[in-house]
């Protein structure tokens, strides 16, 4: 293989793609805060939502599939950089112990503002990348060849699963429920609500990982592979929803009008991600990374510096949407307020008979505060960058 003489090269298209995913999740979240809707229900209902709600939450879908296969790329860059595979799963180790750790902590505080046991603990984004963190630092040990047929193996197949309920386990349903069911199961008196099952997640990571060796060919060569199987991906996501028949548990149906029609092909299943569902995300991600590696970006350019720092954006980023919906909320119901100030709301497991049944707002009142939000964010995150960039202290990869 012919290489790329600089790294930094490679690496702008993968901040850049990750930087974009950074500031669209931003937007589901502020929808989970903020929209009228959102205590109530679901904005891929079908029987209630309308296009515009759909394609809001619908564009969000792009985030974890990305951010989980980059996640990957970075494995495999991070071990290019003259280090050996012992310390590769060391590294992956303890990062993903962190984030496990930070997700029980530092964000379930953003979460509810509260540590009270009658919340549920949610096991979501940081619990996955964490928990494939930890899986991938054991299987960086197997060859590459390898390694990546059981990534597409599990990929393919694993929704040969779906009939599988936790239940039937018994006493160990909660260990299906980490592994491939969402689901809520008690410890010790405390609600454990699993979120994102890790087995389809940990092959995306793997995935990524084996993937990077893209990254070590020269440019045409890397972009039009990645071009291709990009293409590829989306194909074979049209392809297979158009048949109906394997790939996601909810088949789509023809609905009252043609719009409606393309929400129901569109609506495939997250959790766990069904093979359809990341064809979806991960072909037209690829394209988009194709192009985005074709171009030479400012290290001011909001993509890049969100892209370089995205767990310091993640956590700041939660906080202050959930800071703004405490302060609207105040200003708005004043006193009465205060069981929904230190409370989660609705869409990520609050208790819904605390909020008023007027709560929320608008849907162009999200986009103005999501808007807010990534423009106030903006600053510090480049600060931290250039942080980043001129300090190599242990911990700053850790942030």
């Amino acid at each position: 293989m012919s290489t790329i003489v600089k790294s930094s090269s490679r690496l702008q298209s993968i901040d850049a793609l990750r930087g974009a995913i950074m500031i669209i999740m931003a937007l589901d979240h502020t929808r989970d805060f903020f929209h009228i809707s959102a205590t109530y229900f679901s904005p891929t209902d079908l029987t209630r939502t309308y296009p515009f709600l759909f394609f809001t939450r619908w564009i969000t879908h792009f985030c974890a599939p990305v951010f989980t296969f980059t996640a990957g790329l970075g494995a495999f860059l991070w071990l290019e950089h003259g280090r050996t595979k012992t310390k590769l799963s060391t590294f992956l180790l303890t990062r993903g112990i962190w984030l496990i750790f930070l997700e029980l902590t530092v964000m379930r505080l953003a979460y509810n503002f509260n540590f009270a046991s009658r919340f549920p603990v949610l096991l979501l984004v940081m619990w996955e990348l964490g928990g494939c963190m930890v899986a991938l630092a054991l299987l960086v040990q197997l060859p590459y060849r390898l390694l990546a047929a059981l990534s597409i193996a599990v990929l393919a197949l694993h929704n040969l699963l779906d009939p599988i309920n936790a239940a039937s386990f018994g006493s160990y349903a909660p260990v299906w429920n980490v592994i491939h069911q969402p689901g809520a199961f008690l410890i010790h008196g405390l609600v454990i609500v699993v979120g994102y099952p890790l087995v389809p997640w940990i092959a995306v990571m793997s995935a990524g990982f084996c993937f990077g060796r893209v990254f070590l060919l020269e440019p045409a060569r890397r972009q039009k592979i990645i071009l291709t199987t990009g293409f590829a991906l989306t194909i074979a996501f049209l392809v297979l929803r158009a048949i109906n028949i394997y790939g996601d548990p909810e088949r789509w149906s023809s609905q009252r009008s043609v719009i409606s029609t393309l929400l129901s092909f569109l609506n495939c299943t997250k959790y766990p991600p069904s093979l359809l569902y990341l064809l979806m995300t991960l072909g037209p991600a690829l394209i988009a990374l194709a192009l985005f590696d074709r171009h030479r970006f400012s290290i001011t350019n909001p993509l890049i510096v969100f892209g370089r720092v995205p767990l310091f954006y993640f956590i700041a980023h939660f906080y202050l949407i959930h800071l703004l919906s405490f302060l609207t909320s105040w200003i708005r119901y004043g006193a009465q307020s205060y069981p929904i100030l230190f409370s989660s709301p609705p869409a990520m497991g609050g208790p819904e008979k605390l909020f008023p049944p007027d709560f929320g707002y608008p849907l162009w009142v999200v986009y103005a505060v999501w808007l807010f939000v990534v423009i106030s964010l903006y600053p510090l995150c480049r600060w931290y960058a250039n942080l980043k960039a001129t300090r190599s202290d242990w911990w700053l990869s850790y942030l």
